[in-house]
């Protein structure tokens, strides 16, 4: 019986997809700690919080 040849195309593109994925991965993790880090919306007082709510709910003219 002839030897069956071994492909070396599948193995190198799951190489190349879980690469990706990775790279994805600590993409998505990196920019979350970044996000967490730079808090840029801080704790806001009673007065801020009303008159964000009046905004919101009364329509523009």
């Amino acid at each position: 019986m002839a030897e069956k040849s071994k492909s070396v195309l599948l193995p190198v593109v799951a190489a190349a997809v879980f690469a990706g994925l990775g790279r994805m991965v600590l993409q998505k993790i990196k920019a979350d700690r970044k996000a967490r880090a730079s808090n840029v919306a801080g704790p806001l007082d009673e007065k801020t919080r009303a008159w964000i709510s009046e905004v919101v709910r009364t329509p523009r003219q």
